[in-house]
């Protein structure tokens, strides 16, 4: 099966989620400048850092090509990726016992011209202690993770509830991504499996 998508990251939980639904993807990953602009809201934020990376990733294919990105929000405050295990303790303390919104925007650049879309996701955490969070840190998991955690993970544990789209705080929504897509002229559902 070639690829039918081009995903400008090189994110593996989102090529896993578009498997996961059946697509082929072609990675091309967006080196683009995501620091955030003075006064930008988090939605804006995410939405146009979504749309840079498809942009970028669309120069030289005639494939459509999706970007996304996530942003973990606490108190109006996008918490980044964790610099050290200080900062990844402090995101956590910040995040026990309380709920956050979790924003993923896609984008997808296509004869569509460019669509997107911004997800708003409510996380509830429990009470998360010093050492669970120790004990975490230690697994290498949230190194490399908006607000120093991933649902899909060993992070599952503290998360008491969410209300909106789980496949959003992993990394791309997936009911929203797949009408995108369908706009876009991608085939989600091959004749060869609908008989």
């Amino acid at each position: 099966m070639s690829a039918t998508l081009r995903l400008a990251s090189a994110s593996p939980r989102r090529r896993e989620l578009l498997a996961s639904i059946g697509l082929e993807v072609e990675i091309a990953p967006a080196d683009i400048d995501e620091t955030p602009r003075s006064g930008e809201s988090a939605m804006a934020y995410v939405t146009r850092l979504a749309r840079a990376k498809a942009e970028a990733g669309a120069v030289d294919s005639s494939l459509p090509t999706l970007g996304s990105d996530t942003a973990v929000v606490l108190d109006g405050r996008i918490l980044g990726k964790p610099g050290d295990r200080d900062h990844a303790r402090e995101m956590l303390t910040a995040l026990s016992g309380r709920a956050h919104e979790v924003l993923t925007a896609v984008a997808v650049s296509g004869p569509r011209g460019m669509l997107d879309v911004c997800v708003s996701t409510r996380v509830v955490m429990r009470a998360i202690d010093t050492a669970e969070i120790e004990a975490y840190w230690a697994t290498g998991e949230p190194a490399d993770k908006a607000g120093g955690y991933a649902i899909q993970g060993r992070a599952a544990i503290f998360v008491e509830r969410i209300e909106g789209s789980h496949s959003a705080v992993v990394g791309l929504p997936l009911f929203e991504t797949a009408e995108l897509l369908r706009r876009q002229g991608v085939t989600l559902w091959p004749a060869a499996a609908v008989s």
